[in-house]
C-alpha cells in the first residue's frame, strides 16, 4: 500500500507536518512518501486533493483506502496501519 503526504513548503502548517513526519520516522522506523502538489498536479487531480496537508493511503489497485485532510494530522497508529 502507498501512503503519501501531500503538502506545500513555506506555509504556516509546514513545520507541524515536518515534525509529524519526523515523529513517524523516529517512532516507527518507517518513511512516508511526501509530495508537492505544485509538482504533481495530475496526482492531486486524480485523487481530488485540494486541501493541504492531505495524507492519503492508496491500495495496490489505485483505490483510496483512507484520507486525512487539513491541519489536524492523524495519529501515527492510524497511518502506520496502512503502511504495509
Amino acid at each position: 500500500m502507498r501512503v503519501v503526504c501531500v503538502y506545500k513548503d513555506n506555509q504556516d502548517y509546514t513545520r507541524s507536518v515536518n515534525e509529524w513526519i519526523e515523529d513517524l520516522r523516529r517512532q516507527t522506523g518507517r518513511e512516508i512518501e511526501t509530495m508537492d502538489p505544485d509538482r504533481n498536479p495530475g496526482f492531486c487531480e486524480a485523487y481530488d486533493i485540494v486541501e493541504y496537508p492531505t495524507i492519503i493511503a492508496i491500495d495496490h489497485d489505485g483505490s483510496i483506502r483512507a484520507v486525512w485532510r487539513g491541519r489536524n494530522l492523524p495519529l501515527l497508529d492510524d497511518v502506520t496501519f496502512y503502511m504495509i
